[in-house]
Order: C-alpha cells, then sequence, then structure tokens
C-alpha cells in the first residue's frame, strides 16, 4: 500500500503468522512490550486483531517489509486496542511500532511510522492520536519525538507504569 525509500507497508496477511511470532516471541524485541515472548496463539490473536481493525475502521498496523531482502521486518501504524485507559485515551487512535531485532537501530520505525501517520492523515484528516511507551525505553521514545508525541501523563496497564503520548492536530 505504501512504499519509502527502503520499505513497504501492507495490510497484514495470513502468511505473516510465522514472522510475526517469531519476532514477538523474541526477548529482546518484547522486553519493552508486554515482557515476555508470545505463543504462536497470541501470535495468530495479534494477527486477526490488526486485520480486525483493518475490516472494521480502515486502518489498523501495517506489516512493515524490506525491499531489500522482502522479509517482514516488524509492524507500524495505528489501531484501536481498547485499553480501557480512560477518556484520554481510548477514543483515539492508537499509534504503535515493533521491529524485529535485525530491523532495530536503522531508522525504519522511525520512517514507517512517519509514512503511515502521512497516509492516516491524508485518509482521514490529521487528529489527535495516543501511544503508550514504557519509561525506560529510550529508543521507542526517541521515535515518538520524531513523529510529533508529547507525553501527556501517565498510566498503570498491566502492572507497569507506562507514559501516555499524544500527537496533536495542526
Amino acid at each position: 500500500m505504501i512504499e519509502t525509500e527502503r520499505l513497504i507497508l501492507r495490510r497484514p496477511e495470513l502468511g505473516d503468522l510465522d514472522a510475526v511470532h517469531a519476532m514477538r516471541s523474541d526477548p529482546q524485541v518484547v522486553r519493552f512490550i508486554g515482557g515476555k515472548p508470545i505463543t504462536r496463539e497470541e501470535a495468530w490473536h495479534r494477527l486477526t486483531r490488526s486485520a480486525g481493525n483493518w475490516a472494521l475502521l480502515g486502518y489498523g498496523m501495517f506489516a512493515v517489509v524490506e525491499k531489500a531482502g522482502g522479509g517482514l521486518m516488524g509492524e507500524v501504524g495505528l489501531m484501536q486496542a481498547c485499553r480501557d485507559l480512560g477518556p484520554d485515551f481510548d477514543p483515539y487512535p492508537e499509534a504503535g511500532w515493533a521491529l524485529a531485532k535485525a530491523a532495530q537501530g536503522k531508522g525504519y520505525a522511525t520512517e514507517a511510522g512517519q509514512a503511515a501517520l502521512d497516509w492516516f492523515d491524508r485518509s482521514f484528516g490529521r487528529k489527535r492520536s495516543v501511544c503508550i511507551i514504557d519509561p525506560g525505553n529510550t529508543a521507542s521514545l526517541g521515535v515518538a519525538a520524531k513523529l510529533g508525541y508529547s507525553p501527556f501523563g501517565s498510566t498503570v496497564y498491566h502492572e507497569k507504569t507506562l507514559t501516555m503520548l499524544e500527537r496533536l492536530p495542526g
């Protein structure tokens, strides 16, 4: 759907299951996003939740594919996760990004995140969006800042205190 200099962003596909499971079962990848490797069943639930966001809302997490190698490098986009974090968070599209270990540190999260936000803004109009990030995840906080997100509070989610960030219209 979207091409950047180095990446292709597309809707998730059934064939992505193994790559999603491999990425999200890597302890280094999930240390700040849930903290524990997921099972194949949980990877299936993530994949079908993403497909459900696309079917119901017209947007969701993109599968991020590296042009050079053709492999799935991660997931980036906006979604609705219904986290029950309150009226300052839940009604708004939530940005997220997760990249396989081999894709980290190359600027892919920022490149894909900006492309996804630009697409969302063109498709739905620029509106407030939010995200949550572990305060120890300095790399992700840096990506968020580059994408225009600023902290607006904190919350406890799954027994962890997380920073809530927002990107405002305008």
